[in-house]
């Protein structure tokens, strides 16, 4: 007599079928459609934790930018001011420090301005 696996079968598609719970139509009672939706949601979840990241990065340079342009400077030659000052904070917490601490904020713009290097002129 053979072996079908009943349990281990039930159980397996339980937990996708839990998984899918909320999902529309067929995705969420059938066990083929709902496992391929399953896995294409994983999908969009990893890629969704990685454009994450992105979206924030670009969300605090624009903070950035905002800020530094109110004191009459832009966004590269700010980053290029701290750099040569040697201030190594990260966008995260210089965005938070433009919204929160307007006063530490321009405290650092003057100081990028004073080492900020003149761009290279074409002749």
């Amino acid at each position: 007599m053979r072996v079908k696996g009943g349990f281990t079968t039930r159980r397996r598609h339980k937990k996708i079928l839990k998984a899918v719970k909320g999902y529309k139509g067929r995705q969420k009672s059938v066990y083929s459609i709902a496992k391929q939706a399953h896995m294409k949601a994983g999908l969009h979840a990893y890629r969704g934790r990685k454009e994450k990241k992105r979206t924030m990065r670009a969300l605090w340079i624009q903070r950035i930018n905002a800020a530094v342009r109110a004191a009459d400077m832009s966004y590269s030659r700010f980053m290029n001011g701290l750099a040569h000052a040697q201030i190594a904070v990260d966008r995260k917490q210089l965005a938070d420090l433009a919204v929160s601490a307007p006063a530490v904020f321009a405290g650092l713009v003057t100081t990028a301005k004073a080492n900020a290097t003149s761009p290279a002129r074409k002749v």
